[in-house]
């Protein structure tokens, strides 16, 4: 068994029947369709607290007896009166009517005696056996109270009188004249000292002693605040009244869906509750909880106002709120057994509605079990109620073809869309559009790719339309040190208009900035991030070429290297020819480099050029070369114009250039100005 649970306030509230979990399936029903039924989730976990607590159209009033075993309700259509046991939990009988029954009171301890008040003015006196008498009023009734000590009914109508009839005497007495012509709404009975208590359309509330027969007090200011939702506009009338067992508190509900509580000794409202509907206040009843359910300052006590969208329940003394019910139909009455969380409603619905609120009360004696089955479920939490369907707009209905169902029982209008459920949409959206696995599928794969492609993106921060240098200038402060103040000035909101608003735009030509920054120059490029990006390309094509020319340069060495190797192989050889001694190469260099000492150390002066090559002069050494290897050597040099540095065979060093005008050495030094800025 599973129940159906709603959290109001962080407080849980369980609906044991008059919910989505527990229809109502007639027997008929059950014996035809067993095997459908097995597969019904909400028929398998139905609770079925009492059986058959239900109307066959909606119910109207319900009343629990003083000793605490029967509920009393009545309902339609037929008219009727049913009464069931909760020892048996199952109805003890029902009981049909000639009218609809407006309200009923019971006059005994048990539900063996009551009295009807019917909607055609007349009034049914039942026993056990069934009706007893049966008498009609001047005009339509709408309330009537049971006086104990007197055995008066009091009976409230559409006039300004209110009938009394002596069930001892078995004659009507002396009606109860006030002074609302627009008719009394409610009657109510102290159970403490036997005051009457009538609600008027007027908008007032009256106060009669039962001994004198005599009015003793009159609350006419019965106005609420404009501060909880008070319309002058609207007329005010009493439409429920309730007293406390203390004797001295009363609670009084209005059209306008607000509910007072009053001291009787005082005529200004302790406490003033809205319910936000706008609806006529149904019921009020006090409710004392159980001693340390609740704070310990009121002992629990709860006060249970109801209207026909939603029952609320608040603490008695601060007027805090502490839980609501909301069904899913009209709300007609509410009850509550004695001493427990255990609420009934009467609604528009064809069963009435039981909740269990633990935090309220323990549950009944006869219902124990609710204990354990709440206890359960907290250890086994319910699934939604909604897992079994989908919600759709009329939109999609629409593309998926289901148009035609809307009126009937497989939608259930929600809002603005339907409720469906979840293997027709299934079945509905695989016909509409078969492809749909495929269409998920590419999606989720572009998807994929394009956030790899956005981890591959480097952010750039982008500069603000206004003010972009000292943007800049801050963010570079910021990104430098970890104390600066520069991303504070920039996130903060005070300062949005500095970047924004070009009416703060800093004017660097004025004589005021110039006098306040005099090394800054009159015209500032503020240079962009794209910008930034193209010099940082071409510092980095220019150091590859610079590589690419020591590469070159080596191979050269390398190729002039190799060629006096090959100089020196063939003086060696002719050598050989003409008999003459070889000596080693290591020894010759030495030779070489000591004689070349001597002579330097003898003979300073300028290398001795001889010839020219390409219109440049050539050494001697270079001159004794080849003429593949100084052509060779002289394509080297025609791919390497420009600044390059090279050496000789002889170990020099050779360093060449090409002059630039005076224009491209400024554009140069801005260049290497702007280069070392960034990389400050």
């Amino acid at each position: 068994m599973v129940l159906q649970v709603t959290t109001a306030n962080n407080v849980k509230v369980y609906t044991v029947s008059g919910g989505l979990g527990s229809r109502s399936i007639p027997d008929w029903l059950v014996r035809q369709k067993k095997k459908a039924l097995k597969k019904d989730f909400d028929f398998r976990t139905r609770v079925e607290l009492i059986q058959d607590f239900e109307f066959p159209e909606a119910s109207n009033r319900l009343k629990t007896t003083r000793d605490g075993k029967y509920v009393v309700a009545t309902g339609t259509y037929k008219p009727q009166m049913r009464v069931f046991e909760f020892a048996d939990m199952s109805m003890k009988f029902e009981r049909h009517t000639d009218a609809e029954t407006l309200n009923f009171e019971i006059l005994s301890e048990d539900w063996t005696k009551q009295a009807l008040l019917q909607n055609d003015r007349s009034v049914e006196l039942h026993s056990q056996g069934g009706i007893h008498y049966r008498t009609r009023i001047p005009k339509f009734g709408r309330d009537l109270a049971y006086h104990f000590p007197s055995c008066d009914l009091m009976v409230t109508a559409s006039g300004s009188e209110v009938y009394r009839l002596n069930l001892d005497q078995g004659r009507f007495l002396n009606s109860i004249q006030t002074d609302s012509e627009e008719g009394v709404n409610c009657v109510e009975i102290n159970p403490a000292h036997q005051l009457f208590g009538m609600g008027t359309a007027k908008g007032t509330v009256e106060l009669w002693d039962p001994r004198s027969k005599s009015r003793v007090g009159l609350l006419s200011n019965l106005e609420v605040p404009a501060a909880y939702g008070r319309d002058d506009n609207t007329a005010l009338e009493v439409s429920a009244l309730k007293f406390r067992n203390d004797g001295l508190t009363m609670g009084v509900g209005t059209t306008t869906g607000h509910t007072l509580l009053y001291d009787l000794r005082s005529s200004v409202p302790t406490i003033v509750k809205d319910h936000q509907y706008g609806f006529p206040i149904k019921t009020i009843h006090f409710h004392k909880g159980v001693a340390g359910a609740s704070d310990s300052e009121t002992g629990g006590d709860k006060v249970i106002v109801a209207d026909c969208k939603i029952v609320k329940i608040w603490d008695r003394a601060s007027g805090k709120h502490f839980t609501s019910i909301e069904p899913e139909t009209d709300i007609n009455d509410v009850t509550t057994v004695e001493d427990s969380g255990l609420i009934f409603t009467a609604n528009e619905g064809i069963q009435m509605g039981s909740y269990f609120i633990p935090q309220l009360g323990p549950a009944p004696r006869w219902a124990s079990f609710l204990e354990n089955l709440t206890e359960e479920m907290e250890e086994n939490p319910n699934r939604d109620i909604y897992d079994e369907y989908k919600f759709v707009t009329r939109k999609e209905l629409t593309a998926l073809g289901l148009e035609h169902l809307m009126g009937t029982n497989v939608l259930k209008a929600y809002m603005h869309g339907f409720f469906v459920d979840l293997r027709l949409y299934e079945k509905a959206r695989l016909i509409a559009n078969p492809f749909a696995y495929d269409d998920y599928r590419e999606r989720a794969v572009k998807d994929k790719i394009e956030k790899e492609r956005g981890s591959r993106i480097r952010a750039v921060k982008q500069l603000p339309s206004v003010n972009k240098a000292l943007a800049k200038q801050l963010m570079a402060e910021q990104n430098g040190s970890k104390k600066a103040k520069g991303g504070e000035v920039l996130g903060d909101s005070r300062f949005a208009d500095l970047f924004e608003d070009p009416d703060f735009q800093v004017d660097e030509k004025s004589k005021e900035f110039q006098l306040l920054h005099p090394s800054t120059k009159q015209s500032r490029h503020v240079r962009s991030d794209d910008e930034e990006e193209s010099d940082q390309e071409m510092e980095t094509a220019h150091d590859e070429d610079m590589e690419d020319d020591d590469v070159d340069q080596e191979d050269d060495s390398d190729r002039m290297s190799g060629g006096s190797d090959s100089e020196d192989d063939i003086v060696s050889k002719i050598r050989k020819e003409r008999g003459l001694e070889v000596r080693d190469k290591k020894q010759a260099s030495t030779s070489i480099r000591s004689g070349s000492r001597n002579t330097n150390t003898k003979k300073r002066g300028p290398d001795m050029r001889m010839g020219t090559v390409g219109g440049r002069m050539t050494s001697k050494n270079e001159s004794k070369k080849s003429f593949g290897s100084r052509l060779q050597s002289q394509e080297t040099r025609r791919k390497n114009e420009g600044h390059k540095m090279s050496r000789t065979a002889m170990g020099g060093m050779e360093m060449s250039f090409t002059p630039q005008s005076s224009k491209s050495k400024g554009s140069n030094k801005d260049n290497n100005k702007h280069k070392n800025k960034r990389r400050a």
